[in-house]
């Protein structure tokens, strides 16, 4: 599979194991460039006008995605993207990947109590500014 941004893409290889998709940039890496933890998350197919068969791994309350990347110095940093595209190589190989990562997304209760209670704490601080 690729990954991509709007408009750059990369050639990846990945890994899902554990609830988590691992990413390389050769397929003889030891030691992945990027993971990507699926709680939390949703998968869907979409369509983009430069490649075919493309799914996107996305964070479905619009915030950005829990994830990690090692840079080119080797430093491991925060991610910064709120979804990620890939595109496969046939309409087939993108299905199996769609149902084998939504098999692998976990939900954590406890994510969704905090993310309410922020609500409720935004909510108020509105209403009381009105």
């Amino acid at each position: 599979m690729e990954r991509g941004r709007v408009k750059t893409w990369k050639r990846r290889w990945f890994i899902l194991t554990d609830s988590c998709l691992y990413y390389f940039e050769y397929t003889t890496d030891k030691d992945p460039i990027g993971i990507i933890p699926l709680e939390n998350l949703s998968v869907r197919e979409i369509e983009d006008s430069t490649k075919q068969y493309c799914l996107e791994i996305y964070n479905p309350r619009g915030q950005k995605i829990k994830a990690c990347k090692t840079e080119n110095g080797g430093r491991v940093v925060e991610g910064k993207h709120q979804s990620y595209r890939m595109s496969a190589a046939t309409a087939d190989e993108r299905d199996d990947w769609i149902g084998s990562i939504r098999a692998s997304i976990t939900k954590d209760p406890f994510y969704d109590l905090v993310s309410l209670r922020k609500r409720k704490v935004i909510n108020n601080n509105n209403a009381s500014q009105d």
